[in-house]
């Protein structure tokens, strides 16, 4: 995960300052498929974006 910063963000079609964090993930091709890594990715990504929703799966 980098660092959180305001970048401009296009909501309902207006630009607007928003809270921005960039995750990355490092995998080995040999081991995992793209796809199934991003899949993973999407899912911490939603977890962060929605913290009750992840706890509901615990």
């Amino acid at each position: 995960m980098g660092r959180i910063l305001d970048r401009p963000w296009v909501v309902d079609g207006e630009i607007v300052p928003r809270k921005i964090a960039q995750f990355s993930l490092t995998f080995d091709h040999r081991v995992c498929d793209g796809g199934t890594a991003a899949g993973f990715l999407r899912f911490v990504v939603d977890c962060v974006e929605h913290p009750g929703d992840a706890l509901a799966l615990i």
